[in-house]
């Protein structure tokens, strides 16, 4: 891989628009595509010439970079991926570049005891586990939660670069209820992270409202930079998820008072590690349990948190949340009572 930052802009925009089939590709649209990148994160003004970007392509065809990229010219004049599956991000990391990332993340550790950086402790325990973890498989010191198998990851960064940079996104979606995939355009707003799953709000061209589209249930997602960008008004996507367990949440929902008494044996749990960030004591009961309130909005999320905590937990409010829990923990029951009644025959 390179190491030089301009001429890495420059193969990974190339790539990009490679690995878009919904467009044709001429070394024109190249040349504009890699002058618009190299503006955006080097402020270089000057652009690229056709020069440049032709040797790119030669160098990214061949092995000297460890890419080999299988580019051809279809009808002479547009450039595509002869693979559809092929990118260059699938490419080993080189010694060089090893030594580089070495570099930015013993910078990052120096920087990490300054305040506006207190929030980067987790990410920099990450990326330097991860290094450790590619140069050296026979230990580790630190586990973060995770799940290997997640699809959707790789969607991440381009679909942040859409919302930064207000762009719509193609996306083939295939929802768990869906036969097959249905393709559609989307304004993204907002990446979210929740148990290790990542989710997009966004608002469907055709639509109307807010969804929340799991990045593990994409199948294909396409920066569509001729396409108009839509904002959505009477949103603040910065306190969106404030009154939220969880990602279920339309713009129209509203948190409720919830109030839940919690035993002796968990209290101490919920005390030191609050359900959610409204949440306050209301009562210390003398045999050690708790009642407490947290203000949220009445999702599925919610109910699993609370149905988590088994015989330990009692909602005392609202009555519509106890009544779903009671008849969830009914229905739960009647599964045991069966099978101890098959067993029994």
């Amino acid at each position: 891989m390179a190491t030089n930052k301009s001429a890495l802009i420059r193969y990974r925009t190339i790539d990009n628009c490679l690995r878009n089939p919904y467009r044709k590709w001429t070394l024109e649209d190249l040349i504009d595509k890699v002058s618009d990148a190299l503006y955006e994160y080097e402020g270089i003004t000057t652009g690229v010439s056709k020069r440049t970007i032709q040797a790119d392509i030669q160098l990214m065809r061949s092995d000297k970079l460890g890419y080999n990229a299988p580019i051809i010219v279809k009808e002479r004049k547009y450039y595509v991926y002869d693979d559809p599956e092929y990118s260059i991000t699938n490419s080993p990391i080189t010694d060089a570049d090893m030594g580089k990332m070495k570099e930015i993340v013993a910078v990052l550790k120096q920087l990490n005891g300054f305040q506006y950086f207190d929030e980067m402790s987790e990410m920099i325990a990450r990326l330097e586990n991860s290094l450790y973890k590619t140069e050296d498989k026979k230990q580790e010191f630190i586990q973060f939660e995770g799940n290997q198998r997640l699809r959707g990851i790789k969607y991440i960064t381009p679909i942040y670069h859409a919302i930064v940079h207000k762009k719509p996104l193609l996306i083939n979606y295939k929802s768990f209820k869906a036969i097959q995939a249905r393709q559609s355009v989307y304004y993204p707003y907002l990446l979210k992270e929740y148990r290790n799953r990542w989710f997009l709000v966004s608002k469907q061209k055709s639509g109307k409202f807010l969804y929340n589209l799991a990045l593990d249930r994409m199948e294909e997602v396409y920066e569509l930079a001729a396409e108009p960008y839509v904002e959505y008004e009477g949103v603040d996507f910065n306190r969106y998820f404030d009154d939220v367990i969880g990602v279920s949440k339309t713009e129209k929902d509203r948190a409720q008072k919830v109030i839940l008494w919690f035993n002796k044996d968990n209290a101490p749990y919920v005390i030191t590690k609050p359900l959610h960030s409204s949440q306050q004591i209301v009562k210390n009961e003398e045999d050690g349990g708790i009642v407490i309130r947290i203000d949220v909005v009445l999702n599925f999320e919610l109910e699993r948190e609370i149905l988590g905590f088994g015989d330990t937990v009692k909602v005392l409010s609202p009555r519509l949340l106890q009544k779903k829990i009671r008849k969830k923990l009914f229905s739960a029951s009647q599964l045991y009572t069966e099978a101890e009644t098959e067993s029994e025959d």
